[in-house]
């Protein structure tokens, strides 16, 4: 991976090949990663995933180098059919990020819309939400799928993920089993959206004893109480808290669950703040959140545009981080 870091990165990054000489392999993967974060490629592992080869993990590393910085020359002739190609929304790439963050088994999703008709993959992420809540025995068409029938047997598997949806309390109105199926794109990311939050939600109810209808509070609450014993002058409102855009709550936060993994130098203090200086703070808070072990799947804009949804993830993970050290 330093190789191809090494080799792909823009001169201006600065990586080099230094971290081989690190004997520690801990400490090598560590600096591996400050490599793919100064080209903004510090995504899903940590030093413990590369070190330990989790394959999963490791396989959407190198596919997301690939992604921003695929290296390919072109020949500058026009490429057939380059004009159909249809870019990535922000959405859709949170949330393939954070099925394909999760290793499951042998499934990787390319593409959130053609990748998950079968319904196979909402199953997995319905039982690894809820364990034990899909009846893999009786109710689940597993692949491969025969061409007579296979249709029949992927919305079989997808009309049973709307009913588990339903049995969790899902807002699923006027969504069934053929629009996961065709791929309707607001109606697979209404579902997608919904597992991921019961996902970071349920994280939480394992560590803390709160029912679900008191958990946002119950995060505010933590973070807050967090804040005020590490002498931070921040505090938390609410997810739609525009002080969020800044990002100096979650910076402070960071700082507070682990001392000393915030270089303060490294932030942008200067008032008022450009939209540039929010999203550098931002994509440091993120960077930096994940080093120190948070699972978080949200993007920089996220936080500078204070989308309330993904907002509550970041905290969510922070504060599952959090938890861990007691």
């Amino acid at each position: 991976a330093e190789y191809m870091g090494q080799q792909i990165s823009p001169k201006e990054a600065g990586n080099n090949l230094s971290p081989l000489h690190e004997s520690n392999m801990k400490q090598r993967a560590e600096l591996m990663l400050r490599g793919a974060d100064r080209i903004n490629c510090r995504e899903f592992v940590t030093p413990d995933d590369v070190v330990n080869g989790n394959h999963k993990l490791n396989l959407a590393f190198v596919a997301n180098l690939f992604n921003n910085h695929p290296g390919l020359i072109t020949s500058g002739d026009p490429i057939e059919g380059l004009e159909d190609i249809v870019e990535e929304t922000r959405d859709e790439k949170t949330f393939r990020n954070w099925i394909n963050s999760l290793g499951l088994g042998g499934s990787y999703v390319g593409n959130i819309y053609t990748d998950l008709i079968d319904g196979y993959i909402f199953l997995k992420l319905f039982d690894i939400v809820r364990p034990g809540i899909v009846d893999w025995d009786h109710r689940v068409n597993l692949p491969p799928y025969k061409k007579l029938g296979g249709q029949m047997k992927k919305i079989e598997n997808c009309n049973y993920a709307v009913e588990l949806g339903s049995t969790m309390g899902f807002s699923l109105v006027g969504i069934d089993g053929n629009d996961l199926y065709n791929g309707v794109q607001n109606l697979t990311l209404s579902v997608v959206w919904q597992l991921m939050r019961a996902y970071t939600l349920s994280i939480l109810q394992k560590i803390a004893d709160t029912t679900e209808k008191d958990m946002e509070k119950y995060i505010i609450d933590w973070i807050n109480e967090k804040l005020e014993t590490a002498g931070k002058t921040s505090h938390l409102n609410s997810f739609r808290d525009p002080s969020i855009a800044d990002s100096y709550v979650v910076l402070d936060l960071i700082e507070a669950i682990q001392p000393g993994s915030v270089n303060q130098t490294h932030v942008r203090m200067n008032a008022p703040l450009s939209d540039e200086d929010r999203l550098s703070n931002a994509k440091y808070a993120v960077s930096i959140g994940r080093r120190i072990g948070a699972r978080i799947y949200a993007l920089p804009e996220d936080l500078v545009e204070v989308q309330q949804k993904m907002v509550l993830t970041v905290f969510a993970c922070l504060m599952v981080r959090g938890l861990q050290n007691k």
